[in-house]
């Protein structure tokens, strides 16, 4: 009979300041909303004038992982990143992790959801307009210990785009069961998100 091994602890996040490993003001807005009922300080990446790293993994959670390894290495503090993006079926999933790049220099995703709805109508009129936003979540300390949580949310892709709540790819995407778009509806989002599942997870495992 083989032996069952316990399940690997999981490292808990004292109270204290925390680097918010983005330079996104609506992504670190939307962390530091999260993080507020648990007694951490949240101060970004961006405040503390730490670099972009270059985000040269092929999954979100790497990443997402290699944003808070450098932003814990750097400030000496524990450090939260997210990765995540747009993954639409009818265009093997992209943008994906190249959500942002997507927005162009400018960061202007306006152009990004232009690109989008293009790259649809390119693949026909029978193309499918599902697709889901992923969040990996990465929790790293400056001695390189991580652990990462990741969360999804499934819908449908709307043109053209409705809202002015949010950020990023929030107008064009409709979430399975609703008839707003995220940016219709901001506060709602907070808690059906893909980024608020993936820290429900990591506020079960470490807080």
């Amino acid at each position: 009979m083989s032996e069952t091994l316990p399940p690997q602890a999981i490292r808990k996040l004292a109270p204290g300041r925390l680097v918010v490993a983005s330079h996104n003001p609506g992504k670190v807005r939307e962390i530091r909303e999260m993080l507020a009922p648990y007694g951490i300080d949240p101060v970004s990446a961006a405040e503390l004038d730490l670099p972009e790293p270059e985000e040269t993994g092929t999954t979100f959670v790497a990443n997402a992982e290699l944003k808070a390894l450098a932003a814990a290495d750097l400030s000496g503090l524990p450090a939260l990143a997210d990765d995540s993006g747009l993954c639409v079926d009818a265009l093997n999933g992209d943008p994906g992790i190249f959500s942002a790049r997507w927005a162009g220099p400018e960061k202007d995703f306006g152009v990004a959801m232009q690109r989008v709805e293009d790259a649809l109508g390119a693949a026909g009129p029978d193309a499918a307009r599902t697709a889901h936003f992923v969040c990996a979540l990465a929790l790293a300390w400056p001695d390189g210990h991580v652990e990462w949580f990741e969360g999804r949310v499934d819908g449908t892709l709307v043109w053209p785009p409705r809202g002015t709540g949010g950020f990023g790819y929030n107008p064009i995407f409709q979430p399975d069961g609703s008839d707003l778009t995220f940016a219709e509806q901001p506060d709602a989002k907070a808690g059906i998100s893909h980024r608020a599942r993936a820290f429900e997870k990591l506020v079960a495992a470490v807080l």
